[in-house]
């Protein structure tokens, strides 16, 4: 007796989610991948989540144009608005920004930059960015926009949780949307980021007294302790 009011209670579950989901309209989505201009498209895809239009920029000064990677299409699970900014050592910037939709293509536009005009917003951070076999002299960057906080990134191989995958560490200025992200970028690099409180320049010490300024020397070592955290 038990056990056949159990399956009949699970017949009446399984009957009622069934008459549900076949209320659940799904929606197409444009489907798309651009790399440097370069533009793919692809037949429209087909989602009861929703759609995703995101955009990833990289600028380096020793790169004649950015590297832009594009793409539209499906959420295969819960989609997340995301937009965040980060400017590390040697003017090196990354942008990236996902929006997400619930309508029929709703898609199709491409998305804009969330960054202001970039003027000095009084936060100041130390900056620095290495890849294996270079090193890097720190120096003090003052921050722009929405980037208010100081932000640590360690970047390694997709995929890959060892040490020797290190692809790059840097810091500098960060909007707050940056920090403690644990994510895949340009399809091939993990980041993972810290962030402290950004913070003004101290006036230096007169040459006279041989003493740094306090903001330089005390920065450091809160910046590399995270990091070594993560790779031991």
């Amino acid at each position: 007796m038990f056990w056949s009011s159990v399956l009949k209670s699970l017949l009446a579950a399984c009957v009622v989610t069934e008459f549900a989901v076949s209320f659940v309209e799904s929606f197409t989505c444009a489907n798309s991948v651009s790399i440097n201009g370069v533009y793919t498209p692809y037949d429209a895809c087909e989602t009861f989540q929703a759609c995703f239009n995101q955009t990833q920029e990289l600028k380096m000064p020793e790169l004649a144009r950015s590297q832009k990677f594009q793409q539209k299409g499906c959420a295969t699970d819960e989609c997340t608005d995301l937009a965040f900014s980060a400017t590390l050592g040697g003017q090196r910037t990354f942008r990236y920004d996902q929006q997400c939709c619930t309508t029929d293509k709703c898609n199709q536009g491409d998305t804009q930059p969330s960054q202001g005009p970039a003027t000095a917003n009084g936060i100041q951070c130390l900056a620095c960015y290495t890849e294996p076999g270079t090193l890097c002299i720190p120096t003090l960057l003052k921050c722009t926009g929405k980037e208010t906080k100081c932000a640590s990134v360690i970047g390694t191989v997709a995929g890959s949780s060892s040490p020797a995958s290190v692809v790059m560490v840097g810091t500098g200025c960060a909007t707050e949307n940056a920090c403690n992200l644990n994510m895949t970028i340009l399809g091939s690099i993990n980041i993972r980021t810290f962030c402290m409180s950004g913070f003004p320049v101290l006036p230096s010490a007169p040459a006279s007294t041989g003493l740094r300024p306090t903001s330089i020397s005390a920065v450091p070592v809160l910046i590399i302790l995270p990091l070594l955290k993560v790779l031991l």
